[in-house]
């Protein structure tokens, strides 16, 4: 099986979502059906076939963070140097706007543009890598082409 590349935040992150669903979560759902059950007739009993369906999210959530996490490859990117790899944090200039923007490469998993966060399979992450401060890339996007200038590396 493949390894998953994550940073030691992401999978901190995902283990505290598994260790709440399972703890938290699980449980709750399980009184809940047990709750709409004493309801009777369980064919016409919204309650029940709500929390049946909020379980089998739940449960197939868990499932997909063990698998995650099991295949996870923590990595340091404080102990990384050089040119743009996972884990680099990078400030970009757009070129056409002006302006900067500042984003880490991290796996797909811990992936949050609203954070910052930048999956390394996105079309801007794969334009980026190898790539060093002063280097300018054109990304495609569904916006059309963009170019940036890379005006920072560093690893932390």
């Amino acid at each position: 099986m493949e390894k998953i590349p994550m940073t030691r935040a992401g999978y901190d992150q995902l283990d505290a979502e598994l260790r709440d669903l399972r703890s938290n979560e699980r449980p709750a759902i399980i009184a809940a059906i047990s709750e709409a059950r004493e309801h009777g007739d369980l064919s016409e009993n919204a309650e029940y076939h709500s929390a049946r369906e909020k379980q089998s999210f739940i449960e197939g959530r868990i499932k997909e963070l063990e698998q995650v996490l099991s295949r996870a490859e923590v990595i340091d990117p404080a102990k990384l140097s050089g040119g743009i790899k996972f884990g680099a944090t990078v400030v970009l200039l757009d070129e056409d706007t002006e302006e900067e923007k500042t984003y880490q490469i991290v796996g797909e998993h811990e992936a949050s543009l609203e954070k910052g966060l930048l999956n390394l399979r996105s079309p801007l992450a794969r334009s980026l890598i190898g790539k060093e401060d002063g280097d300018v890339v054109e990304v495609q996007t569904p916006g059309g082409l963009k170019t940036f200038e890379i005006l920072s590396v560093r690893f932390e």
